[in-house]
């Protein structure tokens, strides 16, 4: 049995004495037996007592419990607790379990097969008895504060998922950890956490299938990737605490497996149709009259600008609920989005949790009064540093948080002359990020060390831990766990401790902003940005991915973090700050990030204050690309619209990578810098520094060039193409698909709305094709029944519309054109109404 990857690393780092102090310890950790075995059509539950002491980093928990659920045909639950069930496990009020449906174990897709000793499991696949996870290799270790499992794996495993990270979007299998603690990381660094944590990743194996592995922890923890000394491969879990708490998802299609984790973890939130539009931040913009050049600055260009961004330059103070009165004078403020809102143009500004430690600041008295911040072992209001100075911070367990910040916003972002009427709110420095780099900081102050409470109650976790320094030490790239984040021995006002819940702490604070938001424009879809997530924060939140830097590596990881959060984390509205964050945008890179952007969910340019101005009319060429990319991004909204439908649906995933249209392809297994927009389009960016030529991949199958319409036939090969001008990006409609466009683009999303449709067949190599357009009001959360859903299909020769008709709409289809074929395009004129039934031969 070999050593944990971050013991190895430790050893080495420590020399021989090390491992003679830690090796016989390991050595002698036996694991648990299984006793008390209950079995029933659709549950097995077990007692395990530990089989010897092991103790390695903390005191072992003597006695589990084991519950295994066959919850539906696709899922099978299994979750490993102490038995007096005192250790944390994330509230349901954060993230609501799924429904158990008390399947057969016989007419489920997965298998659990127990081995009473020592202690070990296998999850196989019914259909072909395939080993999909196995603990035998190593004995679960479980103690208060370290918890162990191994699981072997295929040699050279395809493995995805385990966000947030900038690393390859196909895992490495050798040497490789990712760490799960969110902070604060500028520049994404490579091979470090990140800002959210979703452990949960997806096992491809090709014809075989692809199934998903989620474990509902939110404890800091390593997962290493590696091989034994005997070549065995193995993923292994290292967490400072909670439970084990697994989801296996069967597929084994693997867009299967990504709608079954969106039903544990929760749908994704349908989105406003105008967050589809082109939006514009800047970190340091000086004053409102700045703000609004760049308005008009845009609007001179002819680049389309749908949402306006306010980053905490807007403040008095950097204090939330406030404006600069000098610099953001609120009848200023209050013109400007008026005039925006006039323009169809939206609005949106920047919350962060930090509130100013001032006596006389209004939300930190109401705060107060609502007890609705966290406190000190003394029980004076827990303080650290953010933009504002001196801060305490919400405590989203408290019962009167919801209140005071529902208060809050509802009190500023108003409809009256007293406040900002804003769109959507964004919550940043949510992690919680602390500019506290340590425990020192604020000594005068009253931040004593806490224990958590000597009784906290169930699932609340376990008394007398060190809740500073376990010693497992996880890889937070910042350091100890209390670095630059708050207190972790900090008690919440439920009596858990942040030492369990701070991956949770930015889920918490963009659930409570959609829920105020929601109480604002009862009815009307909130649109909340955040910064920091969990699994299940796509319920209520879309995210961007940080603050990465204006490199062209950065630029090509958005990619792969597009490829994860879309596909795999249930989070479809996604996107990166294009021309990056950090640092001087280079024009051509620029060019390149303004067409990627265009195909990517998310689409906002933002920079740092101490990064040059870098809006897309800055440059011809950059100017040039965002009207080539906006327009088609523009006349193809409602192809995105119906894709996010899809994901709040039923977990669809908006964007997904070439092998889960091309499973059985294994050339397409690492592909990392293409990804499909929906159903239908291949896009293909130029991803090499300062190049013209792209080498893309065509899968065996027929394509359409987006821009010319010309037909390709894909050969299972790699393609080069040379050329490409600055202001362009490859894209390629894949054959068999049909794509409603709108005729012309406009400049916001509420004029492209008024457009007609032309309809593009894409026959497929056996000569059909299908489509769908989903079509409702853009804003409401309950649509009833005004929503349309039409399918669309070509036999070869006919062209047939139906489904459902419940939305209203003057807009129609103008033309229908198929493509291929000698002669070229075909195209059939309309008009035809969006209210019923429609269809022709060719």
């Amino acid at each position: 049995m070999s050593l944990s990857l971050h013991v190895l690393t430790l050893l080495a780092v420590l020399g021989t004495t090390a491992v003679q102090v830690l090796a016989a310890p390991l050595a002698q950790c036996a694991g648990y037996q299984a006793t008390n075995v209950l079995q029933g059509d659709s549950y097995l539950v077990a007692d395990l007592a530990l089989a010897s002491n092991c103790s390695l980093y903390s005191q072992d928990i003597p006695n589990l419990r084991l519950l295994v659920e066959y919850q539906t045909e696709t899922r099978l639950h299994v979750l490993i607790e102490d038995a007096d069930r005192n250790v944390f496990q994330v509230q349901e009020r954060v993230l609501p379990r799924p429904s158990n449906q008390n399947v057969s174990a016989a007419s489920a897709a997965l298998r659990f097969n127990l081995v009473k000793s020592p202690f070990s499991f296998q999850v196989t696949r019914a259909s072909t008895g395939e080993v999909l996870f196995d603990t035998s290799a190593a004995p679960l270790i479980f103690e208060w504060q370290y918890v162990r499992l191994r699981t072997r794996l295929p040699k050279n495993a395809n493995l995805y998922g385990l966000g947030e990270h900038s690393d390859d979007f196909r895992l490495p299998t050798t040497n490789y950890r990712r760490t799960f603690w969110n902070a604060e990381s500028p520049f994404i660094p490579p091979g470090q956490n990140l800002y959210g944590s979703h452990p949960v990743y997806f096992d491809h194996r090709g014809q075989a299938g692809t199934h998903g592995v989620f474990l509902l922890s939110a404890s800091g923890m390593d997962i290493n990737i590696n091989q034994t000394d005997a070549g065995d491969q193995y993923l292994e879990y290292n967490t400072i605490g909670g439970v084990l708490d697994f989801y296996f998802l069967a597929g084994p299609e693997p867009a299967a497996v990504s709608k079954q984790y969106a039903q544990v973890v929760g749908l994704p939130a349908m989105v406003p149709y105008w967050t589809l539009g082109f939006q514009q931040c800047k970190y340091g913009w000086p004053n409102v009259e700045h703000v609004a050049q760049v308005v008009a600055n845009y609007s001179a260009a002819a680049i389309p600008l749908e949402v306006l961004w306010g980053d905490i330059d807007y403040m008095n103070a950097h204090e939330d609920f406030s404006v600069d009165p000098t610099n953001f004078p609120l009848p200023k403020m209050q013109s400007l989005v008026a005039s925006l809102h006039a323009n169809s143009q939206r609005y949106v500004v920047i919350l962060d949790p930090g509130i100013h430690y001032r006596p006389d600041y209004a939300t930190f008295q109401r705060g107060a009064q609502h007890s609705a911040f966290l406190k000190a072992a003394d029980g004076s209001w827990y303080r650290g540093l953010q933009w504002a100075g001196e801060v305490v911070w919400p405590d989203w367990l408290a019962a009167g948080t919801q209140d005071w910040w529902t208060d809050e916003i509802l009190a500023f972002f108003n409809n009256s002359t007293t406040g900002l009427d804003v769109d959507g709110l964004w919550t940043d420095m949510d992690e919680a990020s602390n500019m506290c780099g340590d425990t020192t900081c604020l000594n005068g102050s009253p931040n004593p060390a806490q224990s958590p409470p000597s009784n906290p109650g169930p699932l609340k976790g376990l008394p007398d831990r060190d809740l500073f320094h376990p010693s497992y030490r996880i890889a937070n790239h910042r350091g100890d766990i209390s670095a630059s984040t708050l207190y972790t021995n900090i008690t919440n006002a439920d009596l858990t401790s942040q030492y369990d819940t701070h991956n949770l702490y930015g889920t918490m604070m963009a659930s409570a902003t959609y829920t105020a938001l929601l109480a604002r424009r009862p009815g009307i879809r909130p649109f909340v940005l955040t910064r920091s997530t969990f699994a299940g924060t796509g319920r209520r939140a879309a995210h961007w991915f940080g603050d990465n830097a204006s490199t062209w590596a950065d630029y090509r990881a958005t990619i792969r973090q597009l490829l994860a959060f879309a596909s795999m984390h249930a989070m479809p509205m996604v996107g990166s700050d294009v021309c990056g964050f950090n640092g001087a945008a280079q024009e051509h890179m620029c060019a390149r990030w303004a067409a990627l952007g265009a195909f990517q969910p998310f689409f906002r340019n933002h920079a740092d204050i101490s990064a040059p101005s870098q809006e897309l009319y800055r440059w011809p060429v950059v100017a040039a690309a965002a009207r080539k990319s906006i327009d088609a991004r523009y006349r193809l909204l409602d192809y995105l619209y119906t894709a996010m439908r899809c994901a709040a649906r039923d977990g669809s995933p908006s964007a997904k990578p070439l092998w889960f249209v091309y499973p059985g392809d294994v050339d397409t297994y690492a592909v990392q810098t293409q990804w499909m927009l929906g159903d239908a389009l291949l896009v293909s960016p130029v991803v090499d520094d300062d190049a013209q030529s792209v080498r893309l991949y065509l899968p065996d199958d027929l394509w359409y060039d987006f821009w010319t319409w010309e037909a390709v036939r894909g050969t299972g090969g790699s393609v080069t193409v040379d050329g490409v001008p600055w202001t362009d990006i490859p894209v390629h409609i894949r054959g068999g698909s049909i794509v409603p466009m709108r005729v012309r683009s406009a400049n916001t999303t509420a004029l492209v709305r008024r457009e007609n449709f032309t309809v593009v067949v894409a026959p497929g190599v056996d000569g059909t094709a299908r489509g769908v357009l989903y079509l409702d009001d853009g804003e409401s959360v309950d649509v009833g029944d005004a929503w349309s859903e039409i399918g669309f299909s070509w036999d070869g020769a006919r062209f047939d519309a139906g489904g459902v008709f419940g939305y209203r709409t003057d807009v129609v289809v103008e033309s229908v054109v198929v493509l291929g074929g000698s002669g070229g395009p075909r195209t059939k004129t309309g008009p035809w109404g969006l209210g019923g039934e429609f269809g022709f031969v060719f």
